[in-house]
């Protein structure tokens, strides 16, 4: 079936949209990219010629301005043809305003200088895709369809068929049922290969645009660690509102009702002594439930056994809650940072809470190592699998706080059963 379904992609490609597209590509980057070469060696030769006098600064600063055009232009090109989405490169900003603030901006920006080195060094390549491309597509889809038009040739000149070649004595023609039939042949051929040569072609444009006019990896960086902090930030905020919802719900709900019980107790004292006895016995009892919730809410913040005597016994005491029998390995040569270590704690105790409540598995472990620089988790059980991390709730949310600090959450769960997640975060020690 995969065989088949690949042949059929074979044969469809010389008529799909994905191919003409990128064949459209290909024809229409020679004359833009001819624009592109012209302008762009023409201003910086002139503004470097005239850097001798203040000109040239303005020149260089405009060249670079209309080259940023350019590669805005690209961009959509690439967005519209190849179906590629490059994100636009980092903004200029100039730290003053003024014209020679914002000329000074353009002439320090990388981005814009890349955009200039597209604009040049794209030219000799369109003039090569354009030439090759074209010579495959004509001459593969002119032989193809050679039988259909081919009596051109008795018909209008004095040849029987397409000359191939002449000599003193001999001239060859496709002109018999035989020279036809390879022709077509030969042409099916090229048809059929035509698309996957221009696809070899886009990809090197598609890794130009991407790599000149597209965000650089430092702003590409910031941008996402703009994005961990805003994570960072939602997730902190979300755990404040749990502390404060567990606290009202749970701990001072229960402390207001003990108060006033005790009040209760304490004016039945004198009256009804063996009343205000049971009613105090009873607040007693509600008094180590609150205590019990403090302690849990405080296990949640951060529990003490983490900080004392690290992962191994945390995670063995976070296991010892869970519904199912969990193995615990840790092997670690020493402890990762603190913020790390929390981190690592956290996203065990939310996978065996899910274990717990949504796997209904037998059983389930929890592996803990070390590799390079890199602290990895495994936690497996053998339950009835199917979760995923793209629908939302608890795995998303571990995914975006691990994706905060560069760690990585990949979730493999089939439905046939199983459930095994692993996480690897950075040790920074």
């Amino acid at each position: 079936m995969a065989n088949g379904t690949g042949i059929g992609r074979v044969l469809r490609a010389p008529v799909s949209g994905w191919a003409w597209r990128e064949f459209g590509y290909l024809m229409l980057g020679l004359p833009l990219s001819t624009v592109y070469f012209s302008l762009a060696i023409t201003g910086i030769s002139l503004g470097a010629g005239l850097l001798v006098t203040f000109l040239g600064i303005p020149v260089l600063a405009g060249v670079l301005a209309m080259c940023r055009g350019f590669g805005h232009l690209e961009r959509a090109r690439v967005r519209g043809l190849l179906r590629v989405e490059v994100a636009d490169p980092e903004p200029v900003r100039a730290v003053k305003p003024g014209p020679l603030a914002a000329m000074g901006a353009v002439l320090k920006s990388g981005s814009a200088w890349r955009h200039a080195l597209y604009s040049v060094i794209h030219f000799p390549w369109a003039v090569f895709t354009f030439s090759l491309a074209l010579v495959f597509w004509v001459y593969g889809w002119a032989m193809l369809l050679y039988p259909l038009w081919y009596w051109v040739f008795p018909t209008y000149t004095d040849q029987p068929g397409l000359e191939l070649f002449e000599n003193d004595d001999r001239s060859f023609y496709l002109d018999g049922p035989a020279e036809i039939a390879a022709a077509c042949l030969i042409g099916l051929a090229f048809t059929l290969i035509t698309p996957w040569v221009v696809r070899a072609l886009t990809t090197v444009d598609r890794v130009l645009v991407a790599g000149l006019l597209g965000p650089s990896r430092l702003a590409h960086r910031v941008s996402e660690l703009e994005s961990d902090r805003g994570v960072v930030v939602d997730t902190a905020a979300a755990d404040l509102r749990r502390i404060e919802r567990d606290l009202h719900d749970g701990a001072q709900a229960r402390l207001v009702a003990l108060a006033m019980d005790l009040g209760l107790a304490k004016e039945k004292l004198t009256e009804d002594p063996r009343a205000a006895a049971r009613m105090v016995d009873e607040a007693h009892g509600e008094v180590k439930i609150a205590l019990q919730e403090l302690r849990d809410l405080a296990r949640g913040i951060h529990p003490a056994v983490l900080t004392d005597r690290g992962l191994d016994a945390a995670l063995s005491s976070v296991a010892s809650r869970c519904a199912v029998p969990v193995r615990v390995a840790v092997e670690l040569p020493g402890r990762p940072a603190a913020a790390i270590e929390g981190i690592a704690y956290f996203t065990v105790s939310e996978l065996l809470q899910n274990i717990s409540k949504h796997a209904g598995a037998r059983s389930a472990s929890v592996d803990v190592w070390k590799s390079g620089d890199r602290l990895l988790i495994q936690v497996t059980d053998d339950g009835r699998g199917g979760a995923d991390a793209r629908q939302g709730g608890g795995l998303a949310g571990l995914t975006e706080r691990l994706d905060a600090v560069d760690g990585v959450l990949v979730v493999d769960s089939p439905a046939a059963g199983g459930t095994t997640v692993t996480a690897e975060l950075p040790w920074r020690a």
